[in-house]
Order: structure tokens, then C-alpha cells, then sequence
């Protein structure tokens, strides 16, 4: 039986099969808390809501500092998809 090392984020359980992808969900899930949490302390909100832009707004983080830099079209672009930015771990059977 083969051994295989894989990475657990803490803050949603995803796995990954590299720690470099886990690191990287993990900032950009705490960033999406930020985000999350200065919505609430700025506008009176549903809390499912505004952790719903929070983590739109941290998935698309890269864009967002593009359009702040003076591309604003950017942001019209169509969402990449989870896959596109998760490395799926393999079943070892």
C-alpha cells in the first residue's frame, strides 16, 4: 500500500496533494474572512451574503488588483472555475 501525503486546510477541510496549493487556499480563504468582516462592520447585511461577496472578492483577488491599476474590464471577464484553480488529489486504488 502506497503512502500518499496530502494537505488539509483548517478553515473549509479541502484537501490538496501539494502544500504549496493549501497555503494558497488558505490565504485566500482568510482573506475572503477579511473581507467578509469589513462588509458587516460597513453595511448591515445577511451574514451569508456578505460571505458570499467576501469569498467572490477573494477567488477573483488578482483581477480585482488589475482593475484597480486601471483595467476595470478585467472584472467582466468570465469566473474561472474551482478546478481551475484546485489541484484535485487521485484515488490510490
Amino acid at each position: 500500500m502506497a503512502v500518499i501525503a496530502v494537505w488539509k486546510c483548517d478553515r473549509d477541510g479541502s484537501m490538496f496533494d501539494n502544500k504549496k496549493d493549501a497555503e494558497e487556499h488558505d490565504k485566500m480563504l482568510e482573506l475572503a474572512a477579511n473581507i467578509t468582516s469589513l462588509i458587516e462592520q460597513e453595511v448591515e447585511i445577511d451574514e451569508t451574503l456578505s460571505e458570499t461577496i467576501g469569498l467572490l472578492l477573494a477567488k477573483r483577488r488578482d483581477l480585482l488588483a488589475k482593475a484597480c491599476k486601471g483595467k476595470p474590464e478585467l472584472l467582466l471577464q468570465e469566473e474561472p472555475t474551482e478546478a481551475d484553480n484546485v489541484t484535485p488529489i487521485a484515488s490510490g486504488q
